[in-house]
């Protein structure tokens, strides 16, 4: 249980962190967006534009979904994993012995209702609502930012229908000709939370009309059990509404103007994404959430990257591959700290799927992330030292692959059944 845990979890939040279109990622386009505001920087860019230039710098995400192939294809493994494996093939308990539960935190109760027929569509609808409606809240919410933007130029002719307004976009600065230079404009001028609103609330819906049609629960229970599903995001709530209120303060109190003139001539702009790396991490892990992580991070990274490298005298180029950097490792690096926080939302949420002991699954994944994360570290700082951009960055990912190859072979071990 504790290896399916790790596979789970891996492959959640490292997926939804460098995937074009997600819930996330449209949470994220609003911090990248408000963030990017505050610099004076001539670049036409949309916030979809920079997250998609900043996806090379994703190194936890893709190193996370490569290390976890290495470990399924080599059948090593080391530290924790490999005793709870030891305990599987030796014994056949997938599980340890239970024990007192007193460490453990209040989860809740997933069983379903006795007596009824389970139905994989069920699961899967509810997802794909909120997919499709994501997808369709940022075409329709862009398009119409678009249709505002286009309408204001001089002897252009654009009507307000999809047609008109895509055929258009190359008038506008940042327009560009081709599919994705379009498609890139369209995404980065939608309102990512008008979307998200629509998708969340046409999921519930969706999922209330298929408990209520198939008769799983009545109208009133599926009400009652919709409110205490409300009441268990509580926490997350909280945490989110405490982290945009700080992101408020230091914002108001001109945080990123007294971190930009204190450190401008004491660190290099060079470090900077290695800085970020570990603040993201260790916010994220005391908090547990990623949301919070970039709701704090980026009002503060962003302004405050860009204004040491213009204080230390860096090109435009460099400057912005560098703020590229940061703004992929605050997301990154908060993967890495959810990934080894015991309170995280999709931590927990990982070993409900997949019935595991929550403390056995925080304890064995945690010397895998923790190897994926410093691999992801040295890579960060290294990109921007030769200068970043693609060839780079890939030439980088190669090498930190082979080293993630190395790790695994060195220090890992096959397991040997007992006959």
């Amino acid at each position: 249980r504790e290896k399916l845990a790790y596979i789970v979890d891996s492959t959640a939040a490292p997926v939804s962190a460098v995937a074009f279109i997600t819930t996330w990622i449209g949470a994220e386009l609003g911090y990248i967006d408000d963030g990017m505001s505050k610099i004076m920087m001539d670049s036409n860019m949309t916030a979809y534009a920079v997250f998609i230039s900043s996806l090379k710098y994703s190194f936890y995400p893709i190193l996370t979904l490569v290390f976890i192939l290495f470990i399924i294809y080599t059948k090593k493994d080391y530290g924790p994993m490999f005793k709870a494996e030891k305990r599987a093939f030796d014994t056949g308990q997938v599980s340890p012995a239970a024990t007192s539960k007193e460490d453990e935190p209040n989860m809740e109760d997933l069983s379903p209702i006795a007596g009824i027929s389970l139905r994989w569509y069920n699961a899967v609808i509810p997802v794909l609502v909120v997919i499709s409606m994501t997808i369709f809240g940022l075409v329709d919410t862009g398009m119409t930012s678009l249709y505002g933007q286009l309408s204001a130029i001089d002897g252009l002719n654009v009507n307000y229908s999809w047609s008109s307004v895509w055929s258009n976009i190359s008038a506008l600065p940042n327009g560009g000709g081709s599919l994705v230079s379009k498609l890139g404009t369209l995404i980065g001028s939608s309102d990512s939370y008008v979307a998200l609103l629509w998708a969340s609330i046409s999921g519930v819906t969706m999922a209330l009309i298929l408990t209520v049609s198939q008769k799983i629960m009545g109208l009133f229970d599926s009400i009652h059990w919709m409110v205490s599903g409300f009441k268990t995001m509580m926490p997350a709530l909280i945490i989110l509404t405490l982290a945009w209120a700080l992101a408020s303060c230091t914002d108001e109190l001109h945080t990123a103007d007294f971190l930009s003139s204190a450190l401008q001539n004491s660190v290099s702009p060079y470090v900077i994404p290695m800085i970020i790396f570990v603040l993201a991490a260790v916010i994220a892990f005391s908090t547990g959430s990623s949301w919070s992580t970039m709701a704090i991070l980026y009002p503060i990274a962003i302004p405050t990257t860009y204004a040491i490298c213009q204080a230390n005298g860096l090109d435009a180029q460099i400057s912005f591959e560098i703020l590229l950097n940061v703004i992929a490792t605050v997301l990154a690096a908060s993967v890495l700290g959810d990934h080894c926080s015991p309170i995280s939302d999709t931590t927990i949420l990982s070993s409900l799927a997949s019935d595991c002991n929550h403390i056995d699954h925080v304890k064995t994944q945690m010397p895998y992330a923790m190897t994926v994360g410093f691999v992801s570290l040295i890579c960060c700082g290294t990109t921007t030292f030769f200068g970043g951009g693609w060839t780079v960055s890939i030439v980088v990912l190669i090498v930190a692959i082979a080293v993630l190859w190395l790790i695994a072979n060195f220090f890992g071990k096959t397991q040997t059944v007992n006959t």
